[in-house]
């Protein structure tokens, strides 16, 4: 009797056994229809997003995409056909944003991939400390790399539309110069006596005048022709000269 319970109680255990270690039928059927592994579904995204972000941000920029962390929970039916990639309407091409993957294949599926894109680039930045109402020069910039993600004023890149340009404030050393912080330099004042300067292509005119409006290089500025009272339009020239067409 006792050699019987021995033996009843090791077949207990090996049955045991068995179960633990043997799939259940629902595993069993998982595993021959196939999951998606959660790489792929990355690398999809990435390799989508990647293309898409060079080709928006352009020549010059570094782009680096990292695909997000997807629930380990997620188990979807493996595809059959490649994963296809978009972006959702309003996605951003820096910082956080998602990607849509979708799978058309007999069992479709579609999610969102969390990814995030770290782009940098050459910006100018100030050199030394410079005071309000600088008048910049090249000595008073650098092109310098940072990262753009977070330079959400905007940012200046070409130092030849910068110089002549006038700093809005004071501004630190190492300081992103961005479109709200610079403005034209007024080469024409409101009241300041200017020369009027008409000319086509067989004549030239000068007169003197007086501004009604400050202008900077190119601005529309009223002027009152010193000599007749009439005022006309002109486009400034230069540093209080005005050309009007005759």
């Amino acid at each position: 009797m006792k050699q019987q319970c021995v033996r009843c109680r090791q077949g207990f255990f090996l049955a045991l056994i068995l179960v633990l270690l043997l799939p259940t039928a629902g595993s069993a059927a998982e595993n021959a229809a196939g999951i998606q592994d959660h790489e792929t579904i990355q690398a999809a995204a990435r390799a989508y997003l990647q293309e898409v972000a060079r080709d928006h941000h352009g020549e010059g920029v570094e782009v680096q995409v990292v695909a997000g962390r997807l629930d380990p929970r997620l188990r979807l039916r493996a595809c059959g056909e490649p994963l296809q990639a978009s972006l959702p309407p309003g996605a951003r091409l820096m910082g956080s944003t998602t990607v849509g993957v979708r799978c058309d294949g007999p069992a479709p599926w579609r999610l969102f991939v969390p990814m995030e894109v770290r782009v940098s680039g050459e910006v100018l930045v100030t050199r030394r400390p410079l005071p309000r109402d600088t008048v910049l020069s090249g000595e008073d910039i650098r092109l310098e790399r940072r990262a753009l993600d977070d330079l959400y004023g905007g940012y200046l890149v070409d130092p030849q539309r910068v110089q002549g340009m006038v700093l809005r404030r004071s501004l630190q050393a190492g300081t992103v110069l961005t479109p709200q912080l610079v403005e034209p330099r007024q080469l024409v004042h409101r009241g300041q006596k200017v020369t009027l300067m008409a000319q086509n292509a067989a004549i030239s005119v000068r007169v003197r005048g007086e501004a009604l409006g400050d202008g900077a290089y190119g601005e529309q500025v009223r002027v009152r022709n010193l000599s007749s009272g009439r005022v006309v339009e002109g486009r400034v020239l230069s540093s209080g000269v005005v050309g009007v067409t005759m």
